[in-house]
């Protein structure tokens, strides 16, 4: 067999290796419903690799692939997870609070502050660790914040801090 082929089959066998999942270098603080939410996704990788590996030698081996390396950040996750106890103040921002701030428009919003892997700002779940999530973090009813924006900083009034649900 001319070396060639062999070069291009090993070049083919290293493309189908997925890219891992960065693991962030902030501590990996969560509410215990994030922690919940990890596991399940856990479980449900874990059944849909049996599923590919039950089907044996017509198993999609991209998939397995993809699904393994998905296993691995997830559970690495779990393992590090740190869970906070649940929020219950009404005077200080922390991981689980419910904040309604507002605007120099007096433009208000109302975020949860939650774990990394929990966040989804379209229903306003913000990672305690993003900017916003820093800003608010220790604040108090009636405190200006600084919200360090990419597109500028923006100052922010806390008005209600409810508790975790």
């Amino acid at each position: 067999m001319s070396r060639a082929f062999v070069n291009e089959d090993s070049a083919a066998a290293q493309a189908d290796q997925p890219v891992e999942r960065q693991i962030s270098e902030q501590p990996n603080r969560m509410t215990a419903q994030g922690l919940a939410q990890l596991q399940a996704k856990v479980v449900q990788l874990q059944h849909e690799h049996s599923l590919e590996s039950a089907k044996g030698e017509q198993a999609d081996k991209q998939r397995q692939a993809d699904l393994e390396r998905d296993l691995r950040y997830f559970n690495q996750r779990v393992q590090s997870a740190q869970v906070v106890a649940a929020a219950t103040s009404t005077e200080q921002v922390q991981i689980g609070s419910w904040v309604t701030f507002a605007n120099q428009l007096d433009e208000q919003q109302r975020i949860q502050l939650v774990g990394e892997d929990q966040a989804d700002a379209s229903i306003g779940l913000i990672n305690w660790g993003s900017p916003l999530g820093r800003a608010l973090l220790g604040a108090q009813v009636g405190d200006e914040v600084l919200w360090k924006r990419p597109v500028g900083d923006q100052l922010i009034e806390v008005l209600r801090i409810e508790p975790e649900v």
